[in-house]
């Protein structure tokens, strides 16, 4: 028979457990959107231009670029749906920066698939030399 204390605890940790596993899906579905994202040589491209010079219009980026400004604006929307970019209003122009805690982000998520990639592919050698 459990008392109630162990069942609140038993509640508290479950709690626990679905709030990560919430943060880890959620961590993953903005990873998609960075790698979906980032797939894009000209949105690549975007990024390193706006990293050396924040707060850039879309005009002044299709400036530097061999696309429209159109285009320009509509690879900003993905990059901004991602997290990767940032928009301010300056009088009537839109200015874009970098984000780069957007990328840091799936930076960070990339480092922990591949703590857990790589303990799972060193078990079996340890086994065998434990064995």
């Amino acid at each position: 028979m459990t008392s109630a204390i162990q069942r609140a605890w038993v509640g508290e940790d479950q709690t626990a457990v679905d709030h990560a596993a919430a943060s880890a899906r959620n961590a993953a579905v903005d990873a998609d959107r960075v790698f979906a994202a980032l797939a894009d040589p000209r949105r690549r491209e975007l990024l390193e231009l706006l990293g050396r010079t924040p707060g850039c219009s879309a005009s002044s980026l299709a400036a530097r670029l061999p696309v429209s400004r159109q285009a320009v604006v509509q690879h900003l929307a993905v990059l901004e749906d991602s997290s990767l970019v940032s928009r301010r209003r300056a009088g009537r122009e839109v200015l874009f920066s970098v984000r780069p805690e957007g990328l840091a982000a799936t930076a960070d998520w990339l480092t922990g698939r591949a703590a857990v990639w790589r303990e799972r592919l060193e078990l079996p050698g340890q086994e065998a030399a434990n064995g």
